[in-house]
């Protein structure tokens, strides 16, 4: 007779391992069913010597077993010891085939079931669920009954493959057990999350091993990763042990080779070993088969579950990674409370309730907990897609926050890059900073900040409540970190980001309802460094909206590729053949690595059908391109040199950085006769301390490009700075505050060297002073010596990053230019500085 236990737990990570050691305490009859010979599988697969966190550090363990922060192999042994002091009910190589009620068939309860096909196509299927209690069938055949079921799956036996050409050679492994068994190898570690970051660090923290380490992370944050991995991975970064590649997608995997997309192109090394650590997703198959129902259609979506984990098939639970929750402390908490519900404890409150009910202590309203979760989960387009343990997890890194009516979010021109959703309300955006009367309302269930979130560029708008208002704020990595891990979320910030540049760029009395057909049809794409979205000759009729870096536009004349233009982000290209349906007049490509949001010709020719105004504005661009290309045309004979010389100028200019600067110093060479007075002015105006080096840097025929800021669109420097000292001004200049620690992780991100780690020098007397009794170092920057002579602190002034900061705050601009007395320097725009104008202006 096969026996009826009380609660079958399945897997023998952290929850399941908890719920069966408080199931045991309480006297439950219980068994653990573990798939492998020892506990805990996801923990044991940890690579040897791994410090495993006990965060957050301000919740409460309520878990029978004992867990703080140390050595996977001490954890292990305590939870070994204490699993067998406890009496746990553990059975081992018990993998679970399937899980099916025995009970009636629930009435109204028929789930159906998507699959799908090799071929793209989808088919249906549909499971009856049953009541418990529940038949647990083994792979070895053998039969378990329980009343109740904790699923306790984690997620790590089904890691997202790497889908590129190569990704399933031999040398690329989705798990590290031991860092110490590879030596003299070239180690690329994919993924910036805790496990890839960890991973990385095992594997170049012996130099003795002397493996070359590096980690590829498709963005510049690591929005995943605990706070102490990504400090150790800089740390690690900075002694010279590791290397990071940053927006960096792998493209292909060949035998000895890695080849890898960047910023600023494609590169191929050397490469012995992949260690792949891109995430993993929830066993979807054999779940449903549970008669579990999924919270959406995404793969990387959750179970729906219950305020007490329970899912939609009633008396099977889910916790643990598997309910989208996975830190460890979690899991052990979740692990205990379950069993108290299974038990009869419905009004036990999650151990984290004390830290959520302050941050909703300042709400209007009576409600609970729970209440609030799901009120802002639903109010909140983006937060839509959540679970009821995500949302918990979310507001954790989150505030929420009631602005009375008039009341300032935040102003035009702040800092700052966070989030923001309407629970309830409106707030009016203030689109004429002359007029603060003239508002745009975003109502209820919508977002704001996202240009913030998205560029790092300083607030664009005063935004204030326009009725009272309940608002969530969402950091920056909490956003991200929303993003990466839930799909619809990401879809939902695209659309609104994505319409509200397409009613930015093309105006013309457009609203959102205009719009539907044309983004239903958009798609956002990244498009690397020299790749062309348009080639000249070829048919098509999709436009393109740059949403960040830059494009060129090149016509070939007599076989070769004349510079044309110069495309910012915030443009658009492709229109011309939408209008006439004429092939493709010019290819545009990507002067660095941009994404843009592709439009469907048909959609937006339907939309131009009925708005002429629209119409009119495009057929005005499309003129003015169509003269831009007759020029050309008619020069291509008289003055060849002029174009060849013109596109390598501007090919050079896109090469020093240009193809992502607001704004760059360039210098005459013809004019310029070496005063250095652009240094000295430089240097007078921020505190003794030269923000360019007028020699360094390159030259093209005569103009050159001195060691300056750019002022990137999307600055390096501002990717990791710990203080957040680096700001984007008014004006676009991208600064350095006083609150600069000295890291020097600016520097290293720059990849143009414009910015210096050094000490303020004391002050110098008056100009007057010396040149009238020879008193101080003069003009320009003082020495290292005269420094130490005048300020008996200096050898021990902390050095610190300084930049161009364009002179921001001084009267008549950039220092280096007025101080220039043959106006051979100019700081400049790309789009202003890069037209086939110049070449009209030069055959005049």
């Amino acid at each position: 007779m096969v026996t009826t236990y009380r609660i079958a737990i399945v897997g023998s990570g952290p929850a399941g391992l908890s719920a069966a050691a408080h199931a045991a305490k309480l006297g439950l009859s219980h068994i653990l069913l573990e798939k492998t010979d020892h506990l805990s599988d996801t923990i044991y697969k940890y690579q040897k010597g791994k410090h495993v966190m006990a965060t957050p550090s301000q919740l409460v363990l309520r878990s029978p077993l004992d867990f703080e922060a140390g050595k996977r192999e001490v954890i292990l042994g305590t939870w070994n010891e204490q699993t067998a002091a406890a009496g746990v009910n553990v059975k081992h190589g018990a993998e679970v085939k399937s899980i099916v009620g025995t009970g009636a068939p629930i009435p109204g309860s028929v789930m159906p079931i998507v699959s799908r096909n090799r071929d793209g196509t989808t088919s249906t299927t549909e499971l009856q669920r049953n009541a418990p209690p529940y038949r647990l069938t083994l792979v070895n055949g053998e039969e378990i009954m329980a009343e109740t079921v904790i699923m306790a799956l984690g997620t790590q036996g089904n890691p997202n493959l790497m889908g590129c050409p190569g990704g399933n050679l031999p040398h690329v492994q989705y798990q590290l057990d031991d860092p110490t068994e590879y030596t003299d190898e070239h180690i690329f570690v994919i993924g910036g999350g805790d496990a890839g970051i960890e991973n990385a660090l095992g594997l170049c923290a012996d130099p003795a091993q002397n493996n070359t380490v590096t980690l590829i992370n498709r963005t510049a944050d690591f929005p995943t990763a605990k706070d102490a991995n990504v400090k150790a991975l800089m740390a690690a970064r900075d002694s010279g042990r590791i290397s990071i590649m940053a927006e960096a997608n792998t493209t292909a995997v060949e035998p000895g080779f890695i080849t890898v997309e960047t910023r600023d192109g494609e590169v191929r090394a050397r490469c012995d070993r992949i260690i792949a650590r891109i995430g993993s997703a929830p066993p979807r198959s054999f779940v449903e088969g549970c008669g579990i129902e999924f919270a959406s259609a995404d793969r990387l979506a959750f179970p729906k579950l219950s305020a007490t984990f329970e899912s939609t098939a009633p008396g099977i639970y889910v916790t643990g990674a598997l309910a989208g929750y996975p830190l460890i402390k979690h899991c052990m908490n979740q692990g205990h409370d379950v069993v108290e519900f299974i038990n009869g404890n419905l009004d036990l409150k999650p151990a984290d309730e004390p830290i959520l009910e302050a941050k909703f202590a300042g709400l209007p309203g009576r409600r609970s907990v729970a209440e609030w979760l799901e009120y802002l989960r639903t109010s909140v387009s983006i937060l839509n897609g959540m679970s009821s343990l995500q949302i918990r997890e979310f507001m954790l890194d989150s505030s929420v926050k009631r602005y009375a009516q008039g009341e300032v979010i935040f102003e035009r021109n702040a800092p700052g890059s966070s989030l923001f959703g309407i629970a309830d309300g409106e707030v009016a955006v203030e689109v004429n900073p002359n007029d603060p009367s003239i508002t745009v309302q975003i109502g209820s269930g919508q977002i704001f900040g996202e240009v913030g979130l998205i560029s790092g560029r300083r607030r664009g708008a005063t935004i204030r409540a326009a009725r009272d208002t309940i608002v969530v704020e969402i950091s920056r990595n909490a956003a991200l970190k929303l993003m990466s891990q839930v799909p619809s979320a990401s879809r939902e910030i695209t659309r609104i980001n994505t319409e509200r540049t397409l009613l930015q760029i093309f105006k013309s009395g457009l609203a959102p309802a205009d719009l539907v057909d044309v983004i239903a049809n958009a798609k956002v794409e990244t498009i690397r460094s020299g790749q062309a979205i348009i080639k000249e000759g070829e048919t098509g009729d999709d436009i393109f909206i740059i949403r960040s870096g830059s494009m060129v536009v090149e016509k070939s004349i007599g076989g070769k590729p004349v510079f044309l233009s110069y495309v910012p982000a915030g443009s658009y290209v492709g229109e011309m053949s939408v209008i006439d349906g004429s092939a493709r007049s010019a290819t545009v490509r990507a002067a660095v690595k941009s994404d843009v949001i592709r439009l469907s010709g048909e959609p937006f020719r339907a939309l131009l059908a009925t708005k002429p105004q629209l119409l009119d504005k495009l057929r005005g661009e499309m003129a003015s391109r169509t003269q831009l290309n007759n020029f050309v045309e008619s020069k291509k004979d008289s003055f060849s040199g002029v174009v060849d010389m013109y596109t390598g100028v501007a090919n050079f200019l896109v090469e020093q950085g240009l193809g992502e600067a607001t704004d760059v110093l360039l210098i005459d060479e013809k004019l310029c006769v070496g005063c250095d007075n652009c240094e000295k002015a430089c240097a007078d105006t921020h505190d003794g301390l030269s923000r360019l080096d007028r020699e360094a840097g390159r030259t093209y025929a005569h103009l050159h490009v001195p060691t300056s800021c750019r002022h990137c669109e999307h600055p390096h420097c501002m990717a990791d700075c710990p203080p957040n000292a680096i700001h984007r001004g008014p004006t676009g200049e991208v600064y350095i505050d006083e609150t600069c620690i000295g890291c020097g992780n600016c520097q290293r991100n720059c990849p143009y060297g414009v910015i210096r780690l050094d000490k303020t020098p004391p002050k110098k007397p008056w100009l007057l002073s010396w040149f009238m009794f020879g008193s101080g170092p003069g003009p320009g920057e003082a020495s290292h010596k005269w420094a130490k002579k005048h300020d008996p602190a200096y050898a021990e002034k902390a050095k610190k990053a300084i930049k161009c900061d364009m002179c921001s705050g001084q009267e008549g601009g950039p220092a280096c230019v007025r101080s220039c007395p043959t106006g051979a320097a100019i700081r400049v725009s790309p789009e202003q500085f890069l037209g086939v104008a110049l070449m009209k202006r030069e055959d005049r």
